[in-house]
């Protein structure tokens, strides 16, 4: 990854959620003066609390809906980066209203950062969007779009908005389909296929697997975080109004396979049982070979290894607390402020 992002001032729009608080760590690494923009919905600001003491950090912790705010914490920026979200299908179905009106709000964002001279816009959409291919051929950027999720609509949603309007701002967008994340983060999260399937096998619980055959790409958050990085420090003409997808080839994976990498982590101790039938009908592979050709880009960290990582970090206790954490992306019976949830499914 050439060059340096000293003295750039990003602005991080949902910055300390799974990925967020991987990529603010790395930003201030690499000298970038980092401001976080955060409602703080999962009540998880706690996991930022280390970089409060960096000279180069900023918070602000505010509602994406107040106009005075955001314009506030894009005063002096460079570059936004927009993380900001209900991510994933089960949460985004759960809450349908607040998932479209956090999507709506990163528009408003978008808009504003356009307004206030910001020189990049980077947002983090997702390999979800091909959805459901009838094909065993990796899908790339120039793939039909499938979404079979409301969270995915809502990311092909943004991504139209944007290619839309690009021609029309002076900043430079980026669009990054992420594939799914796994990895340890200050602000984890167990909801997500790797992270869950480990914990569950690691803790000594049966794990049932739906429909394991079905193949999904992943990436490792800290491999997420330098795909963002490397379309900051990148020539404007490379990455204007271009769409990547942000992953590695060799990173395509059915459950089954995440399974049995768990299993072997665990030297062959744990029970998996496999049904058909889940509520699940993604089934795609991605290539990742545009961002690599194009931006030099290439993932560092595998499934196995990380799998092996976790292991150690669950058996050592570190997420004993993993039953009272007062998330809905732990525990969908949360009840959101001002939110009706959308059944209980």
């Amino acid at each position: 990854m050439a060059g340096s992002l000293a003295g750039r001032n990003v602005l991080v729009v949902g910055g300390a959620g799974y990925v967020g608080n991987v990529l603010v760590r790395m930003l201030l690494g690499d000298g970038a003066k980092v401001r976080v923009l955060d409602r703080l919905l999962f009540d998880h600001g706690s996991a930022l609390a280390g970089t409060l003491e960096e000279p180069d950090f900023d918070f602000v912790k505010a509602d994406l809906a107040d106009d005075d705010a955001v314009r506030g914490a894009l005063d002096g920026i460079d570059d936004v980066v927009i993380l900001a979200a209900l991510v994933g299908d089960p949460i985004a179905s759960k809450y349908p209203d607040l998932a479209r009106r956090v999507n709506d709000q990163c528009k408003n964002v978008a808009l504003a950062a356009d307004e206030a001279g910001v020189k990049r816009l980077v947002f983090t959409s997702t390999c979800s969007n091909y959805g459901l291919r009838d094909t065993n051929e990796p899908a790339d950027e120039t793939s039909d779009l499938a979404p079979v999720s409301l969270y995915a609509e809502m990311k092909v949603d943004f991504e139209t908005f944007v290619l839309d309007r690009a021609d029309e701002w002076s900043l430079c967008p980026t669009l990054l389909r992420i594939a799914t994340a796994y990895g340890l983060s200050q602000r984890m999260r167990f909801d997500l296929t790797i992270s869950e399937f480990t914990r569950t096998l690691a803790v000594g619980d049966e794990l049932v697997v739906y429909d394991a055959d079905t193949w999904r790409p992943y990436c490792h958050v800290r491999d997420i975080s330098a795909a963002i990085m490397t379309v900051l420090k990148s020539e404007p003409d490379l990455v204007r109004n271009e769409v990547f997808n942000v992953g590695h080839s060799d990173e395509n994976y059915t459950k089954r396979m995440v399974a049995d990498a768990a299993l072997e982590a665990l030297d062959g101790e744990g029970k998996v049982s496999y049904e058909e039938g889940g509520r699940d009908p993604r089934n795609y592979r991605v290539s990742f070979e545009k961002i690599k050709d194009v931006l030099g880009f290439e993932p560092r960290h595998r499934v196995p290894e990380t799998i092996r990582e976790l292991v150690s970090a669950v058996q050592a206790g570190i997420f004993d607390d993993f039953d009272r954490r007062p998330d809905f992306y732990t525990n969908h019976s949360v009840v959101i402020p001002g939110e009706s949830p959308a059944g209980d499914d």
